[in-house]
């Protein structure tokens, strides 16, 4: 019988999408991650392109061993909007290169693979197969953020994208703000960039005054700054926010 291969889970950096993607990867990511991305000939990805475009960054870092043109990269079939856990993986070129012997690669657009991305039913399979899995050392927005927020990083949620329609993004917000005061538990939350302001509009308008929030924007990059501050303050004066650079939004209620 056929021994199967690995499952690596590979990060992304987080510069995905900004203008500092051309950075050098060593400096976004682990060498020892580089290196077995390097060694991989099969992946399965969010985006082919961009998965091409990861490679030759590690390619300037760690030579790979195989042309990209020889590498195998599979799309995985696209979730609900807002559900990157739901859909079963049922293409069977999804792990078809691990059940043959070969190790794999999982890897999304930015961080880790299957922590607020897709992927997470692709390792749930592959544990069901009986292939090993094992996750790389990389960045991920959400416990950054946690980190640097001086919030609670022992009892912490991550619930994340919040509706866009005012209404019920209020009410969301005021659940959670509930939830975080019952349980003081830091509530962790992710927008697409250029609704940003809005959702920071949305939480200094509906949490209460006592209310930490935490915003950690442009995680990883040359500029990137977290602000850590109770509602009222963040009602002092006005507050801009980049549209076009990923955040992590936080609150602990006190």
């Amino acid at each position: 019988m056929m021994t199967p291969g690995t499952l690596y889970l590979v990060p992304n950096g987080l510069d995905v999408g900004t203008a500092e993607v051309g950075a050098d990867l060593a400096e976004r990511l682990p060498v020892g991650t580089l290196r077995i991305a390097a060694r991989l000939e099969h992946w399965v990805c969010e985006n082919a392109k961009t998965t091409r475009a990861f490679l030759k960054r590690v390619d300037a870092v760690c030579p790979l061993a195989r042309p990209l043109q020889q590498i195998t990269i599979v799309e995985l079939p696209r979730p609900p909007k807002g559900r990157p856990d739901a859909g079963a993986p049922d293409d069977p070129r999804l792990l078809a290169a691990a059940l043959a012997g070969s190790d794999l690669g999982l890897i999304s657009e930015a961080g880790l693979p299957a922590v607020a991305d897709p992927g997470a039913r692709l390792v749930a399979a592959a544990h069901a197969a009986a292939i090993r899995v094992v996750a790389l050392p990389g960045a991920s927005s959400i416990t950054l953020a946690v980190a640097a927020s001086g919030l609670n990083g022992q009892s912490f949620a991550f619930v994340g994208y919040l509706p866009i329609e005012a209404e019920a993004r209020g009410g969301r917000i005021r659940e959670l703000e509930a939830t975080s005061r019952r349980l003081a538990q830091t509530q962790v939350m992710i927008e697409t960039p250029y609704r940003n302001a809005a959702l920071l509009a949305a939480l200094i308008a509906q949490l209460a005054p006592s209310t930490v929030l935490s915003v950690s924007v442009g995680l990883t990059l040359a500029g990137e700054s977290t602000r850590s501050d109770r509602i009222e303050r963040w009602r002092v004066g006005p507050v801009t926010i980049p549209a076009d650079v990923p955040a992590v939004f936080s609150f602990l209620a006190r």
